[in-house]
C-alpha cells in the first residue's frame, strides 16, 4: 500500500475542496478526457428560464448517480428526480429574486463567496486538464515501481518479435487458450531463451532495460502481459513468480497518482499567489496593520512507502 505525504495543513479550505470535486472525476479509471457540455438541448423551461439537459446530467454527476462522461436516461427514475429537484431550486431562486433578498448585504457577501468558491474549483479543474496528464501519471507510476522494486527478485519469460503485429496475433491466440511456452518456443527471435520457453529466470526489474520495470510491475504473477516495444523489438511478457510482494498495477495506483498531483498543482499555485499576494490583518487601512506576504513553505513531500513518515490525516 502506497501513503502520499502532502503538506495539506497550509492548503486553504477552498483548494481543498474544488480538488475532492475533480478528483471524484479524475480517479475514476476513464484515461480520456470528459468534455463538458456546455446548456446544449433544455430539459425543460421554467418561467422562461432553462434547465439544460447538461444541467441535469452534472448535476447527477455530482451526487454520485452516474460517472463523469456516461449519459443519463432520460426515461430513467434518477433523470426525474435530479430535473425535479432542478426545477424546484430554479422556482425558490427566482422567488428569492422577486422578493429582491438577492440586494441585501448579507445575501450579496455570500453570493460573492459562492462565486469565489465556484472560480476556485474551476481553476483547480484547469490545472488538472493541464497538468495532471496521461504521461504525468506515467512518469510517477515508474519512480513509484522503482522505488517498490528495488529489492526485488521476479521470475519471468518473454516472446520476442519483430513486428508489432506479429505480437498482437499471438497474444490473441495467448488470450484465446494458447500456452505461452508454446507460443514462445514457435514464435520467438530471441534464440537465446527460445527453445527454454523465453525463460529468462529471476531478475531485478530495475536491472531490465525500459519499459521492462514498468511491465513486470504491471503484469500479476502468472499473468502476460500486453505487447510492448523495446529498443530490441517487440515482447509479450508472462510474470511466473515473485520472491517479494508485488507492487500495485497501474489502474490500481492511478487514483492515488491522481490525488498526489492535483495537491501538488493545488500548492504550487497557492504558493505562487500567495508570494506575489499582499495580506494583511484586518483589511486596508487597519491600525497597526502592515502588508505581510505570506507564502507556502513546503511542496508536497514525494510518494513514500514509510507508513511511519506519513502525517495523521494524509493517508489514502
Amino acid at each position: 500500500m502506497l501513503f502520499f505525504k502532502v503538506n495539506t495543513a497550509r492548503i486553504s479550505r477552498l483548494a481543498c475542496g474544488a480538488a475532492l470535486l475533480v478528483l471524484c472525476a479524475c480517479g475514476s479509471g476513464d484515461e480520456a478526457e470528459i468534455p463538458v457540455q456546455v446548456e446544449g438541448a433544455a430539459a425543460t423551461t421554467v418561467n422562461g428560464e432553462k434547465i439544460y439537459i447538461s444541467d441535469v446530467e452534472l448535476e447527477a454527476v455530482a451526487r454520485g448517480l452516474i460517472p463523469a462522461g456516461q449519459p443519463l436516461d432520460h426515461k430513467s427514475t434518477e433523470y426525474k428526480t435530479v430535473l425535479d429537484q432542478l426545477i424546484d431550486q430554479k422556482l425558490m431562486a427566482q422567488e428569492a429574486l422577486r422578493r429582491k433578498i438577492d440586494q441585501e448585504p448579507a445575501a450579496q457577501r455570500r453570493l460573492q463567496i459562492a462565486r469565489e468558491r465556484i472560480l476556485g474549483n474551476l481553476l483547480v479543474e484547469d490545472l488538472v486538464a493541464r497538468e495532471v496528464t496521461d504521461a504525468s501519471i506515467d512518469r510517477m507510476y515508474a519512480e513509484q515501481v522503482a522505488l517498490q522494486q528495488s529489492n526485488d527478485e521476479v521470475a519471468i519469460a518473454h516472446i520476442l518479435f519483430d513486428t508489432q503485429e506479429e505480437a498482437e496475433a499471438v497474444y490473441a491466440e495467448i488470450q484465446d487458450g494458447a500456452s505461452f511456452e508454446s507460443m514462445a518456443r514457435a514464435h520467438s527471435r530471441d534464440t537465446a531463451t527460445r527453445m527454454e520457453n523465453g525463460n529468462l529466470g529471476y531478475v531485478s526489474p530495475n536491472d531490465q532495460p525500459d519499459p521492462f520495470p514498468v511491465m513486470i510491475a504491471d503484469t500479476q504473477e502468472g499473468d502476460v502481459s500486453k505487447p510492448f516495444q523495446s529498443a530490441d523489438g517487440w515482447h509479450i511478457l508472462k510474470v511466473k513468480d515473485r520472491r517479494t510482494r508485488a507492487p500495485k498495477t497501474r489502474d490500481e495506483m492511478r487514483p492515488e497518482i491522481v490525488t498526489f498531483l492535483t495537491l501538488n498543482e493545488i500548492s504550487k499555485i497557492l504558493r505562487e499567489l500567495r508570494t506575489k499576494a499582499t495580506i494583511q490583518e484586518g483589511g486596508p487601512g487597519a491600525p497597526g496593520a502592515t502588508p505581510t506576504p505570506l507564502s507556502l513553505d513546503e511542496k508536497p513531500a514525494p510518494l513514500s512507502e514509510d507508513s511511519s513518515a506519513v502525517p495523521e490525516g494524509n493517508e489514502l
